[in-house]
């Protein structure tokens, strides 16, 4: 029985009351708890979309995890009426943030599941914090967008411009161009998904932390991460290329790289049942 499944029991697990899901950050978070088993499996999402992005990939868990998922800053429509993107002008922010969560809720041990920008929030938390981590698992992560030298990162300075310049310029164009390109995929369902969680958020946010992530470099830091690590990727991505995956499972001694029949950016999105067969596979 899926842990999606067992969710519908009208009596929750003695393990699920001892985590505080009623603070603050909880709240501003939109935190939520799915499953009754003991282990603590963390989901992060990435730019564009929401924790609900995740929800098809929780049926196929086994029933000893007990899934943790939450909103990253600036996700969706509904923000804090004191939200400002400009905070988070750096992945540190970000991770702050995520430890934040975990102190307020009372995560003292966990396996971290992070897509795109969560796997480098996870990984500067799990340097800061490294026995709240069990495992990280990093699905199409990046630590560098930009090319620099003979590292490949995927992205020149001009092209990080352009590509703020033309959100600026004309939103919903933008995400309409964008989408596709992304999931990489004839999928029409799934780029309306994206298309739709991109279009949800304030332009003004999207802009701001896209420009934090792009510009983000995380790469001097990756010597200092211990926790054991698997390195999920797709061929076919336009933000990471493959030459990215190879780097951080040099840098990341620690690391394991496990390559997937799925293609593009949203592997969780395009291919569901790929990612729930690797996790299954992977998760220690």
């Amino acid at each position: 029985m899926s842990i999606l499944r067992r969710l519908t029991g009208s009596r929750p697990a003695p393990q699920a009351s001892a985590l505080q899901l009623d603070g603050p950050l909880a709240q501003r978070h939109r935190l939520r708890v799915v499953g009754e088993g003991p282990d603590l499996l963390v989901f992060s999402h990435g730019l564009g979309t929401d924790q609900t992005i995740w929800n098809p990939i929780l049926e196929g868990l086994p029933d000893r995890y007990r899934a943790v998922l939450f909103d990253l800053p600036g996700a969706g429509p509904l923000l804090p009426d004191d939200f400002d993107p400009k905070a988070y002008d750096t992945l540190d922010r970000f991770a702050e943030d995520l430890l934040a969560l975990f102190a307020e809720v009372g995560i003292t041990r966990c396996r971290y599941v992070g897509h795109s920008v969560s796997g480098m929030i996870g990984a500067l938390a799990a340097i800061k914090a490294p026995d709240l981590f069990e495992q990280l698992v990093f699905l199409n992560a990046s630590p560098h967008y930009l090319n620099d030298n003979d590292y490949v990162g995927g992205f020149e300075p001009e092209d990080i411009e352009g590509l703020l310049l033309r959100m600026s310029g004309h939103y919903e164009g933008w995400v309409t161009g964008f989408a596709p390109l992304a999931i990489a995929s004839d999928l029409p369902e799934a780029i309306r998904e994206f298309t739709a969680g991109l279009l949800a958020m304030r332009p003004d946010v999207t802009i701001q932390i896209a420009r934090t992530i792009f510009l983000s470099d995380v790469r001097s830091r990756l010597g200092k991460l211990k926790v054991p690590t698997v390195l999920i990727h797709s061929h076919g991505d336009i933000v990471v290329p493959d030459a990215v995956a190879h780097y951080l499972s040099r840098a990341i001694k620690t690391s394991r790289l496990v390559w997937i029949a799925a293609r593009g950016h949203l592997p969780h999105l395009s291919a569901p049942e790929e990612i729930r067969r690797v996790l299954h596979v992977h998760l220690s």
